[in-house]
């Protein structure tokens, strides 16, 4: 079993910091909230209050877009976001059997973050690469025609560090 391990600390001086570049700048909290979570692998829900300070916005506006975007995390997330393809292509091509596959290679269901904070599972409704259905992206790696052997392969190093 696998040893549990916590997340570190956020230094909030460094949200400081990022947050500082943006100040007095409604139109940047996007490209803020993202680059926090950039750094941090997402969001830390303390960091709203000084985000709209700087921005002259109040807290509830930042949660609102926080919450609205999908990508954006106030949980910690793997290190490796692993997303599977749930649009009809993937369907079609055996998406649900690669889902399958996947969750049991990572022990993990949709959603959930593996203890050690290596991977994080998530389907998406189409990644955008039909062509090569069915798809799984890795961080900002994209693999396509996916089959087991495939899978197994993607997550061999897992099995093997383990």
């Amino acid at each position: 079993m696998a040893e549990m391990v916590t997340k570190p600390e956020i230094d909030l001086t460094r949200i400081d910091e990022i947050i500082a570049d943006y100040k007095g700048q409604r139109w940047a909290l996007i490209p803020l909230l993202q680059r926090i979570q950039e750094e941090f692998g997402y969001i830390p829900p303390t960091a709203a209050q000084p985000i709209a300070r700087a921005l002259g916005l109040f807290p509830v506006q930042v949660q609102g877009v926080i919450s609205f975007y999908e990508q954006l995390y106030t949980k910690p997330q793997g290190k490796r976001v692993v997303r599977v393809c749930r649009g009809t292509a993937c369907h079609v091509r055996g998406g649900k059997t690669i889902l399958k596959l996947v969750k049991q290679q990572l022990g993990l269901e949709e959603g959930e973050t593996s203890p050690d904070y290596e991977y994080t599972l998530e389907t998406v409704a189409c990644i955008g690469v039909c062509a090569l259905a069915p798809n799984i992206v890795i961080g900002t790696n994209t693999y396509g025609h996916m089959n087991p052997k495939k899978v197994a392969q993607l997550f061999s190093e897992r099995k093997s560090g383990e």
